[in-house]
């Protein structure tokens, strides 16, 4: 059974000491601010708790998020930034120590990846890593598309399908994914980021201390960051501001523990 709409019946929130937070849909549209975030994150500081952005938009990197909402009047650290794109590199260390790497991403991705000491190459990867390019040009897909035939360990950042914008929605590293099996055949062999435990065991291995019952993760997808926060432990927390509807809701496997109309609502 689906939660009431912003209501937080077993008192959840005051167990929670992290707010790790979707940004696309949850925090802004774009450069808009979906009403009522930025107080909500006040008051989040505000009750000496603390917050962190979770995000699978792996087409900037944590130096450009903290640029963008610098820009939108916010200050935070890059240490409260937390991508998809850290996460595979973590991941890459974790399991392929010096390899090679084919990537299928913008230069904000491609200078995530070297700034970890992680080669980049056109040619003969060990491994193919597919992130949400929003420089996507043909050549480079053709190219990737090899990698990915020639049986090279592939991996993706993520597989949101979309990423919204205040004017609507446009193609995500999951689409890509699609366009990749239609043509090779081949679906990722790991996906990193929301809803696997990847991103949350890396998440986790930067908040010493802090115990996955006292973080919460809240998004507006439910496929990516409801689920993500089933399978992690956290307390999950959809918000009815950006994809989902409570349509999708009472439709889907995924249950959320709370489910609010936006941030603004959650009560801290």
């Amino acid at each position: 059974m689906l939660p009431k709409v912003n209501e937080d019946a077993e008192n959840r929130i005051a167990k929670v000491k992290v707010f790790a937070l979707d940004m696309d849909g949850t925090i802004y549209l774009d450069t808009t601010w979906i009403p009522g975030a930025r107080e909500f994150l006040a008051r989040v500081k505000e009750s000496e708790r603390s917050y962190l952005f979770l995000t699978n938009n792996s087409s900037k990197n944590p130096g450009a998020y903290v640029e963008k909402l610098s820009k939108m009047g916010l200050s935070v650290s890059k240490e409260q930034i937390v991508t998809s794109g850290e996460a595979a590199c973590w991941y890459l260390k974790e399991h392929f120590p010096g390899a090679r790497v084919g990537l299928l991403g913008n230069h904000f991705l491609a200078e995530e990846f070297e700034a970890e000491g992680i080669r980049l190459v056109d040619e003969n990867p060990d491994v193919a890593v597919l992130g949400f390019d929003t420089e996507l040009t043909y050549e480079k897909l053709c190219r990737f598309c090899d990698f990915v035939r020639a049986g090279v360990p592939y991996l993706a950042t993520h597989p949101d399908l979309n990423c919204p914008t205040k004017t609507g929605f446009i193609p995500d590293a999951g689409s890509f994914i699609s366009l990749v099996e239609t043509s090779t055949g081949r679906r990722p062999d790991v996906v990193i980021g929301k809803p696997e435990r990847t991103i949350s065991d890396y998440l986790m291995s930067r908040l010493p201390g802090v115990e996955r019952s006292e973080i919460a993760m809240v998004g507006d997808r439910l496929y990516t960051d409801v689920a993500a926060g089933v399978n992690a432990g956290f307390t999950s927390i959809l918000v009815l501001s950006g994809e989902a509807t409570m349509d999708d809701a009472g439709k889907s496997d995924v249950v959320p523990d709370l489910i609010y109309d936006g941030v603004k609502d959650i009560k801290i």
